[in-house]
């Protein structure tokens, strides 16, 4: 499959060609009789650096569609959710079972936690998935954030507005505030979404690391322009963190071209540059940032987006797993495949855990032990792939997520059993 390259760059497509004016952006006939459209993801007065548009070619206007109305019993939560239930505790999930009923995309949302306010425009959404079937007659559009999907399970092929992507575990896929796309699989599927309430994902600056390292831009990827002309389709919005549904005669799935700065992307976490200490200490988590949203205080993040990928450890007298560690940002913790080295049982491959502001957390006994006797050799940690979505505020859980059998009622007998230091 053919895609765009380059974070943050203005893209054109076309699926057919002509379909893309020449010299103007809304002539007063479009080619081939299409509809223009501009999408706007920012405030038309937004410097040009941050100013976020594209233009889509359609064959039928957005617009058209019935009434929504509202759509009950589902168990996504929003910010500010007034049934959350905040708490210091360290938590932990083990993986959302697979539904043996035949569930999609949608219907297999549920949400962790929340933080902020999405009418508020800061805080995010934490989410995870579990389906078995495609989308059917049915597409999805988010207008409270932009949707971070990040696959632990099973490959997703999302049909956006402005083309196809292919996304399998061990990549990850951001769907910009309001482009309407829908999720076919292949089999069982299940993952986790960061829904980011606030300003849109961004590379992380460099400072002294240089030009080059962590994310580069050039590997990112966007989709071409595929436009579909089918029938009736069931369009679901969240909305002011409520679920809708209105009736289309059509898909709106109907861009048959687009050029702009504003689109889904795609990229594979095997192309981060990691980058490490060769001395000593164990650096702090930060240099593992893929994405991040900035918040209104600078060097503070609504959210970042944080891997621990496959890397070589050589720090010398230190000690190489995470260190015990509290601080002023929330930490929701995935597991995509492997074992992390903080923790030698209980956090498994789609499982989650949350440890909130300024509670304690660090190794288990079993880590610490092994780390602290290792013979420090330079080691290839491989096989492993974690991530971290760290925001500002505190993660509040939902009630649900408070109740679910799934939670581990044992999680602190991870750090029990650590002897007084016999200060010799």
């Amino acid at each position: 499959m053919k895609y765009l390259s380059g974070f943050g760059s203005h893209h054109e497509s076309e699926a057919i060609e002509g379909a893309l004016p020449v010299g103007q952006n809304s002539p007063q006939q479009a080619p081939l009789g299409l509809y223009a459209e501009q999408l706007s993801g920012s405030s038309f007065t937004a410097p040009r650096s941050e100013n976020l548009r594209s233009w889509l070619y359609r064959l039928r206007p957005s617009a058209m569609h019935a009434p929504f109305k509202a759509l009950e019993g589902t168990l996504v939560h929003t910010a500010p959710d007034p049934d959350a239930q905040p708490t210091p505790n360290r938590l932990r999930w083990m993986p959302i079972p697979i539904p043996g009923a035949a569930v999609d995309f949608v219907d297999g949302l549920r949400t962790y936690a929340t933080n902020g306010s999405a009418r508020g425009q800061h805080g995010i959404g934490v989410h995870g998935y579990a389906c078995s079937k495609s989308m059917a007659g049915r597409a999805f559009y988010d207008a409270d954030g932009e949707l971070l999907i990040v696959p632990q399970q099973g490959a997703l092929t999302l049909r956006t507005e402005l083309g196809v992507l292919e996304v399998a575990p061990g990549e990850i896929a951001v769907i910009p505030r309001g482009v309407r796309f829908r999720v076919e699989v292949t089999g069982p599927s299940r993952g986790y979404v960061c829904e980011n309430y606030g300003g849109p994902l961004r590379l992380p600056e460099l400072g002294p690391i240089g030009s080059n390292g962590l994310a580069n831009p050039r590997d990112f990827l966007a989709p071409t322009a595929a436009y579909e002309d089918a029938g009736a389709t069931e369009l679901v919005a969240k909305f002011a963190g409520r679920l809708w549904r209105a009736s289309l005669p059509h898909s709106p799935l109907d861009v048959v071209a687009w050029h702009g700065n504003y689109y889904p992307y795609k990229y594979d976490l095997a192309r981060f540059n990691a980058m490490n200490t060769v001395s000593f200490d164990h650096p702090d988590p930060s240099i593992f940032t893929v994405l991040t949203s900035p918040s209104d205080t600078r060097g503070v993040a609504n959210v970042d987006f944080v891997i621990f990928p496959p890397r070589w450890m050589v720090a010398e007298k230190t000690f190489r797993p995470p260190y015990f560690h509290r601080n002023v940002m929330s930490e929701f913790m995935g597991l995509i495949h492997g074992a992390y080295d903080a923790k030698e049982g209980g956090f498994v491959p789609g499982g989650a855990s949350l440890h909130n502001c300024m509670s304690a957390h660090g190794p288990d006994k079993a880590s610490y032990e092994k780390a602290v006797t290792a013979k420090l050799e330079p080691h290839y940690l491989g096989g492993s792939l974690a991530f971290m979505f760290e925001s500002r505020y505190v993660l509040e859980p939902t009630a649900a997520a408070m109740q679910v059998s799934l939670l581990d009622p044992d999680y602190d007998a991870a750090w029990s059993g650590f002897t007084k230091a016999p200060l010799k």
